[in-house]
């Protein structure tokens, strides 16, 4: 029945989210970016070792995750193996799983 009720749904989220992505100004975008980083620490203050980036790269960073949830709806499958990728990669760097 879940998945019955979900069929065709994806298209339409699809377009919603990247309408949504595309609405926003610039300060709302940077709002978002300070947000996720912020409630991230709180969640996880452990983090905050982890995260010794430059401003610029953890803003690049917001905004990859915020590219690649879009690309799920887009491409599923190229996504299960970038986001394993990564996951593999901050593996590799020592990353707790955790924080993932």
């Amino acid at each position: 029945r879940m998945l019955r009720a979900t069929l065709g749904k994806p298209a339409l989220q699809e377009v919603a989210l990247a309408r949504f992505y595309d609405s926003l100004t610039d300060d709302t975008r940077a709002h978002i970016r300070e947000e996720v980083y912020r409630k991230f620490f709180v969640m996880a203050p452990a983090g905050q070792e982890f995260f010794k980036q430059s401003t610029t790269r953890l803003h690049f960073i917001a905004d990859k995750a915020m590219a690649m949830s879009l690309d799920m709806y887009r491409d599923p499958k190229r996504m299960v193996d970038e986001i394993s990728a990564m996951g593999l990669r901050h593996v590799g760097y020592g990353i707790p799983t955790e924080l993932f």
